[in-house]
């Protein structure tokens, strides 16, 4: 029995517009809640290396940078620790007959990052390119 005479079968038919409207509101609402970090530092492990006592190298020069921001070329103190006056004292400290030295860096660990960039500066201007750092063993 049809009691529905006038009636057409119409297709059922879903409204998008108010789905659209809550999806856009959620995506709001996550935006302002989200927080977003930066990251200003890296975690680094350094390795760690054991061998015996290195022989010593004739032709090195070995540079001192202490926690107070001295600078010691061959344990000769530079009076001024500029980039131009530790690049003096490198050139003025290579034995010229030798070849090009390797220079050594001893630095405090509690010495300045840019004291030793100077140094390595000055090596750069001196026209060294055999850098290298002096570490000490862990004590056991």
């Amino acid at each position: 029995m049809n009691f529905r005479r006038g009636s057409r079968n119409e297709e059922p038919e879903i409204n998008l517009i108010p789905l659209i409207d809550v999806v856009l509101v959620i995506i709001i609402f996550l935006m302002l809640t989200t927080t977003f970090s930066k990251v200003s530092g890296l975690e680094i492990n350094l390795p760690s290396a054991e061998a015996d006592g290195m022989e010593s190298v004739p032709n090195e020069i070995l540079v001192a940078v202490t926690a107070t921001g001295e600078v010691l070329v061959n344990r000769q103190p530079v009076a001024e620790p500029s980039v131009e006056s530790l690049a003096a004292a490198l050139g003025k400290a290579a034995p010229a007959a030798a070849g090009e030295p390797v220079i050594v860096i001893n630095a405090d660990a509690k010495a300045a990052h840019q004291n030793v960039i100077d140094v390595m500066q000055a090596a750069q201007r001196a026209g060294f390119s055999h850098v290298t750092f002096a570490t000490q063993a862990p004590a056991q």
